[in-house]
């Protein structure tokens, strides 16, 4: 445990504070610490020693720290394929790891796919496969179905992350072009048991929409799908568009004999590390208030109203008393106008600050928990009562940054980008807002 911090914290132990909130928030979602439990539960369900063959697979950034921690914990036979992120690998001995691209998908993640579908083919009713899913497997799994080519599904991909489409919606459009998700994975498996063991980065934790969901069913319809598409005006290819309309697309729905056997089993979520996030905080002295772990929505809409609060705690008062920390996680979305660097954390966080207006006491920190926001190799940001002042010096238009959609660019030039290197979990979005008893405002204007 830290010491406590004083209420009244100058600007770098307000950093400090923010920056071992994320960290704590990261390691309680680590595998290493939440596989072991749910591997006992495994192990006495097939018998000990185990029945039949465990065949792992798995897809998504955390999915080979997660075949790590099995490989450590496992203590019977075991052998299998897991897909990662590049740069995402860890070692393992008996599990094959991957490596392929994330967020536009690419050929090694199509090879891989093909693979994981013939690896589990002619299993039997003694046989087990564990399925270890995290955020990014819908990328990092990319099977067309037939009729369409990997270069679809790369504009597909594409044109989803610019639409402005909640992670949800984007899900169901992916469910209903792959040869692999939306159940399909774990239908293949079929007679065996299948155990799935997810790290959700969604918001509701809903299974479909985690890696789009590959070993559970799914009641959407490819009828949804195409009313996403249109809804968000995505064009797309004649081809891809047919899938959909005359139903060739269709997952596999709840109620589907081949998933008889299939459970899941939720081990590490964003509400566990704003949890963590907040023990931190007390710990120190700071009262923590989780406002959500899963808000949605534009990225800078989200960044202001979460001002917005921030300001009234800070200027009245309520709902809350400072010193206290705002926390929240979820997924936000940035409808990509501009040709910068992008991030939806630092989006938020910019737009934040925007609305701050220089507001003596707050600071705030932003950041994914795997490690990279949006295509960068960098987890998030931080801002604080003297950003768009420090900005407006160093020649920055903070407006036109975020006009720009250059949330990286912006941060990157202030140095205060937040970088963990791949974290090997990912629970989505964290962000928090760190109020503090202070005096007026240090500025009342923005660019």
């Amino acid at each position: 445990m830290h010491k406590p911090m004083p209420a009244n914290l100058d600007d770098t132990e307000a950093r400090v504070l923010l920056r071992r909130m994320l960290d704590a928030a990261i390691a309680a979602s680590q595998p290493a610490l939440c596989i072991p439990a749910a591997l006992r539960e495994v192990q006495a369900a097939t018998g000990n020693p185990a029945r039949g063959r465990l065949i792992v697979i798995g897809a998504g950034k955390a999915s080979a720290e997660m075949a790590r921690a099995v490989e450590r914990n496992w203590t019977g036979p075991l052998s299998g394929l897991v897909v990662t992120r590049y740069g995402y690998a860890a070692p393992c001995e008996r599990i094959e790891i991957v490596e392929a691209a994330h967020p536009v998908p690419d050929a090694a993640g199509h090879a891989a796919a093909q693979r994981m579908l013939e690896l589990v083919q002619g299993l039997t009713w003694d046989d087990t496969v564990l399925c270890l899913v995290s955020g990014g497997g819908s990328s990092l799994l990319p099977l067309p179905l037939d009729g369409i080519t990997l270069e679809d599904k790369q504009l597909v991909n594409g044109a989803l992350l610019k639409s402005g489409a909640t992670i949800g919606e984007m899900n169901c459009v992916r469910r209903h072009l792959s040869g692999i998700k939306g159940g399909r994975l774990g239908a293949a498996c079929h007679p065996a048991r299948v155990v799935t063991l997810l790290i959700s980065d969604v918001p509701g934790d809903d299974p479909r929409d985690i890696a789009s969901g590959p070993t559970v069913p799914d009641a959407s319809t490819c009828g949804d799908a195409l009313a996403i598409v249109r809804r968000y005006g995505i064009e797309l290819p004649e081809r891809v568009l047919d899938v959909l309309r005359s139903g060739r697309g269709e997952s596999v729905k709840p109620g589907d004999p081949r998933l008889a056997r299939s459970a899941v089993r939720m081990i590490a979520t964003p509400q566990m590390a704003l949890e963590a996030a907040a023990g931190v905080a007390r710990d120190a002295g700071i009262t923590p208030y989780i406002l959500g772990d899963s808000l949605e929505g534009e990225a800078r809409d989200v960044g202001k109203v979460l001002a917005g609060i921030a300001l009234q705690v800070a200027q009245r008062g309520q709902p809350f008393a400072a010193p206290c920390v705002l926390l929240s996680g979820g997924e936000t979305t940035v409808t990509v106008r501009g040709n910068g660097r992008g991030g939806r954390n630092v989006e938020f966080l910019l737009s934040c600050a925007l609305a701050l207006r220089g507001q003596a006491g707050i600071h705030g920190l932003a950041a994914d928990t795997d490690g990279v926001d949006g295509q960068e190799e960098i987890a998030g940001a931080l801002i604080g009562p003297d950003t768009l002042e420090r900005a407006w010096a160093a020649g920055l238009r903070p407006n036109d940054s975020l006009d720009n959609n250059d949330g990286h660019g912006f941060f990157s030039a202030l140095g205060d980008s937040v970088v963990t290197g791949p974290t090997l979990t990912n629970v989505n979005d964290f962000r928090a807002l760190l109020v503090l008893p202070q005096g007026p405002d240090r500025a009342n204007q923005a660019n």
